[in-house]
This record gives C-alpha cells, structure tokens and sequence, in this order.
C-alpha cells in the first residue's frame, strides 16, 4: 500500500502539519525529506531500511557523499538538498545566537559549536568571536588535522580577532574519539592562547571540547 493510501493522519506531511514535526518519527521526518520511495518500497519504508543500515539519522547524515550515494534510494541530487538543508539549519542556529542582545546562557554557544563540530571525522579547531557586548560578531573554523590533533597557531587566532575587532572568544574543538574529555594538551593551548590574546586586552571566555553527543565546558570546569 502506498503512502497517499494510508488514513491522512498517519501520512508523515498530514501528520507533520496537523501535529507539528516533534509528533513525527525519525523515519517519518526522514520520509518527508525522501519524498518518495523505490520500486516496492514506500518512502517510510525505505526511510526505516536506510535507518537500519546506518544505525540511526545522525549517523545518516554524516555520511560523506560516496557513501550517502551508496545507499539505495539515495544519490548526488539527494545529497546536495541534503547538504542544503543542514546548512540551513546551522545557518538558522547562528542567526538566533546573532539576535540575541548578548550571550547570557553558555548552553546555546555550547549547542551551537555542538551541531558545528561533532560531525567532522577529523580534529577542527574553532573560534566564536563576540563584541564587548558578548554578542557574535562570527564564527571561523581556523584550523583542521588529522584524527589525532590539530596545530593551533596562537599568532593565526590573535590576527583573526583582530580583524573581527573581537573583545571576547569562546575556543572550540571536536574530539574525533567520541570522548568530550578535555586532554592535558587541551589545556595547555588554552592557557597559551589565554595568556596570548590577554595581550591584546582580548577575553576567552570559554573552551568547549564536542564530541559525539555531548560537549564538555573547560569554563565550566574552572580550566578558562
């Protein structure tokens, strides 16, 4: 049976748009995005196979582009409107931290550097510039390695805040591992980088350390 056949409430757009999107399923939500199904299979139910085979929709759309294409139902005009879906998201995620009139609560930069990072299979160090008035003035993924680390260039950070004329900073990277654990060589950069823009009469105000699923506050833990 195919979807247009089933009752208008169980239809994943009825329902999206008589329930709002929280009602739905990640395979539903994800039946939206597919549109349609393959040769036997509905959208709901390719969307529930894609699920299976990759674990769960985090894990789906992470995939990078040849194996997101390998998937059946999937391919290149797939994964470039999914491409352009997350980056409206994320867009969206750093105009709402932009409005605000300054950053009062941690756990929206925490969230925000979350949903930027935790995705990368590799180490990417970041910074989230801000005015005197602790609002965002940008955010610039700076420096990129390997699984095992990235070189952070103290000078590079201190030549981007002032070109953003920055009075404040949050420090951001992704532990590829999994594990939000700050290392001891994470604290080292961050006292360095501290001590270096210090000089320049430039704040870090916090260093968050994303994993897979969480996030890890040095500020929180008294290391800023």
């Amino acid at each position: 049976m195919t979807i247009s056949n089933w009752p208008k409430d169980e239809r994943p757009r009825e329902k999206l748009l008589l329930r709002g999107a929280t009602a739905l399923s990640d395979a539903e939500l994800l039946a939206i995005f597919l549109r349609t199904g393959v040769p036997g299979k509905s959208a709901v139910s390719l969307a529930r196979d894609l699920l299976r085979e990759h674990g769960s929709l985090r894990a789906l759309l992470a995939l990078d582009r040849h194996a997101f294409c390998a998937s059946r139902g999937l391919g290149s005009a797939k994964y470039a409107q999914l491409q352009a879906v997350l980056e409206m998201a994320r867009r969206h995620q750093r105009e709402i931290l932009a409005r605000q009139d300054a950053l009062t609560s941690p756990a929206q930069a925490q969230a925000y550097l979350q949903a930027r990072l935790s995705d990368y299979p590799h180490e990417v160090f970041a910074c989230l510039f801000l005015d005197n008035r602790h609002r965002v003035i940008e955010y610039e993924e700076l420096f990129r390695g390997t699984i095992d680390g990235a070189s952070v260039h103290p000078r590079e950070v201190v030549r981007r805040a002032l070109h953003h004329n920055a009075a404040a900073l949050i420090l951001a990277h992704n532990h590829p591992s999994g594990v939000a654990e700050p290392s001891e060589a994470d604290r080292c950069i961050t006292r360095r980088l501290s001590d270096t823009l210090a000089l320049i009469d430039v704040r870090v105000l916090d260093h968050v350390v994303v994993a897979a699923g969480s996030y890890v506050s040095m500020a929180e833990r008294g290391l800023v």
